[in-house]
């Protein structure tokens, strides 16, 4: 059996030292770009493997780190784990996926994970932080925690999201320009940020086409399918229903369109639909979803290339996310109204 490549074979075949090889492979500031491309492109040729555990009794570290998501059944998370996985991967890193289902005792569960070491960082996606007080007053920033498309303000940690406001913004103005007027809008939980800011977005264009939006047109959802259902059953009770929905993510969106036609009501005929978030679902779903497309497996790549930052020792700017474009795509969910 071919014995495993060790760190010696790619220092002979790179014609560098053992310690300039190990100080690559961390990523170590002290080598130089160009000789650390050379040892990397030379680690995939050997197909090179670190030796986890003994670089975890070296550094006393895990190698692994958790990505924390609300529900570990959407299959929006998919994509983000890809892109998160594929980076860590590179970096000699495990990752380990944390399902909270947004039970209180599960997150605090997963933060006790990473501070007491079963885990170097923390990518979390659920909005939430553990409760002041406690065994946490002053144990947060110690942490290696980034937050990715949830928005936790005032955390003092790095950010990557997308521009919420913005892309609801667009999604409405869509709406607007082929002639609706009468546009509803089911949210997400609220007061959680990321709700806040696709339903300002909503409420911005609306303004600026000058409409009204009455109080009876926001309807506040949970982001699930079943929500997406109720609040249209609220939003079709009215004495004068809208024209369109625009709804804060594609589960609550297929809930949406599958409740209008079981009560009789045509999509796009009788009322258009757009989502967010652009599920590999919606392109399939009849008729097939207007939506905000997120880049998931970018957003994936650019939380963990941060988190390996931090894990380096290296400043980051908490001041300033990073900020990811969205596209709107347009399909068959939209229509002109008929009156």
């Amino acid at each position: 059996m071919r014995e495993r490549p060790k760190i010696k074979d790619i220092a002979e075949r790179a014609g560098v030292s053992v310690a300039t090889v190990s100080r690559a492979l961390s990523d170590s500031p002290l080598v130089t770009a160009e000789t650390r491309q050379r040892i990397l492109d030379l680690a995939r040729e050997l197909n090179y493997r670190p030796n986890v555990s003994a670089r975890s009794l070296r550094t006393r570290k895990s190698m692994s780190v958790l990505l924390v998501v609300r529900d570990v059944g959407n299959p929006f998370y998919l994509d983000i784990l890809k892109g998160v996985e594929a980076t860590a991967r590179e970096a000699g890193y495990s990752v380990l996926m944390g399902n909270t289902e947004s039970d209180p005792a599960r997150e605090i569960e997963y933060f006790n994970m990473l501070r007491d070491g079963h885990a170097d960082g923390m990518i979390l996606m659920t909005g939430k932080l553990p409760p002041a007080g406690g065994n946490w007053t002053g144990t947060l920033n110690r942490l290696a925690v980034v937050v990715a498309l949830e928005i936790i303000e005032g955390a003092g940690l790095p950010h990557v999201q997308v521009d919420n406001f913005g892309a609801a913004r667009e999604a409405v103005e869509h709406l607007i320009s082929i002639g609706h007027r009468r546009i509803a809008h089911i949210s997400g939980p609220l007061p959680e940020l990321m709700s806040l800011h696709r339903r300002e977005g909503y409420r911005e264009a609306m303004r600026n086409a000058g409409l009204d939006v009455p109080e009876a047109y926001e309807v506040r959802g949970d982001f699930l399918l079943e929500s997406g259902q109720e609040c249209c059953r609220k939003l079709f009770t009215l004495p004068e229903p809208p024209t369109a929905l625009f709804v804060a993510n594609d589960e609550m969106a297929y809930g949406a369109a599958y409740e209008l036609r079981r009560m009789g009501r045509d999509v796009p005929g009788d009322v258009s639909v757009v989502g967010f978030d652009d599920l590999y679902l919606s392109k399939a779903f009849y008729p097939p979803l207007t939506t905000v497309s997120q880049p998931r497996a970018e957003i994936g790549h650019a939380a963990m290339e941060l988190l390996l930052k931090i894990l380096s020792g290296a400043e980051i700017d908490c001041d300033e996310p990073i900020v990811l474009p969205t596209v709107l795509h347009i399909r068959g969910s939209t229509a002109p109204p008929q009156e």
